[in-house]
């Protein structure tokens, strides 16, 4: 054991390998993933402009949590997702919408026409792509005036309670006997927008440090919070859809869902799940 761990000390289950998991849990990740702020749809529709005879790429499309609200502004999304099953899902999904399609690929791989599209967006997803690939193939990409949006979830660390506490228990035991402890901030709830924007929570967010660096301008962060209340299996379904989850060794995994399945039934039978949801977004000149 000493020696597995000391091997796993670098290992997050956040390596780019592992993006492919998403393929394997597709209704229990349409099922249990938060969905996202209307406001903040309404915010980046404003930005990147009426969507009527207009071409968007979206990267990462997953189960289309975030497709719906820019094909409803008139956009023809194009979905680039890594995934069989997610194709297919998402190809099923809007297949009464002409105006959208669907390419099983990478976006690092995905051939895609050059200053063709008026909008290239992302939803939680952007993290898996190496941006050093990704950023200028966006730019690229973009007609002059096209927007780049990035969405991203950020679960707010809970206040300190007996739940949480247990909860925490149950990780110290079951997460970081395999894992590192995590150094992300605690305190997201405090951040503002202009903390948001450093390089450091940039390139934690969205592994670059910054899309002034790409060319990008007019570059804007705007921020909204939401809640969501799960029941202690549908919280369970929920961080099973997490990579670095997914990634524990089965006995960690299965113990710590059975530590923080019992703690929450122990003190209500609720977890209260907080989120602040970055948009961040730039264009091209």
């Amino acid at each position: 054991m000493e020696a597995d761990n000391a091997g796993a000390k670098n290992i997050t289950g956040w390596e780019r390998e592992r993006r492919i998991h998403f393929d394997k849990i597709v209704e229990k990740y349409d099922k249990v993933r938060w969905d996202y702020p209307d406001e903040l749809f309404a915010d980046a529709i404003r930005y990147a402009g009426s969507g009527t005879g207009k071409k968007a790429i979206e990267i990462g499309a997953g189960t289309g949590k975030a497709t719906t609200p820019f094909l409803n502004a008139g956009y023809a999304v194009t979905a680039v997702e890594l995934g069989d099953n997610m194709s297919e899902f998402l190809a099923e999904k809007f297949k009464d919408h002409k105006g959208f399609d669907v390419i099983t690929s990478s976006f690092e791989e995905v051939q895609l026409e050059e200053n063709n599209y008026d909008l290239i967006f992302a939803a939680s997803a952007f993290h898996w792509v190496d941006a050093t690939v990704g950023c200028p193939k966006v730019f690229r990409s973009l007609k002059s005036g096209g927007a780049f949006i990035l969405i991203r979830n950020n679960a707010v660390p809970p206040d300190e309670n007996e739940l949480h506490n247990e909860i925490k228990a149950a990780y110290d035991k079951h997460y970081y006997s395999h894992y590192k402890p995590d150094n992300r901030m605690g305190v997201i709830t405090k951040m503002t927008a202009e903390d948001f924007c450093t390089p450091a929570e940039l390139h934690r967010g969205f592994r670059f440090e910054g899309m002034e660096q790409y060319g990008f301008v007019d570059i804007k962060m705007n921020l909204y919070n939401a809640s969501r209340t799960y029941t202690a299996d549908e919280y369970i379904e929920l961080l099973d859809t997490f990579s670095d989850h997914r990634a524990l060794p089965s006995e960690n995994r299965e113990l710590l869902f059975k530590g923080v399945k019992e703690a929450i039934i122990k003190h209500g039978g609720y977890q209260k799940t907080d989120h602040v949801f970055q948009l961040y977004m730039g264009r091209k000149k």
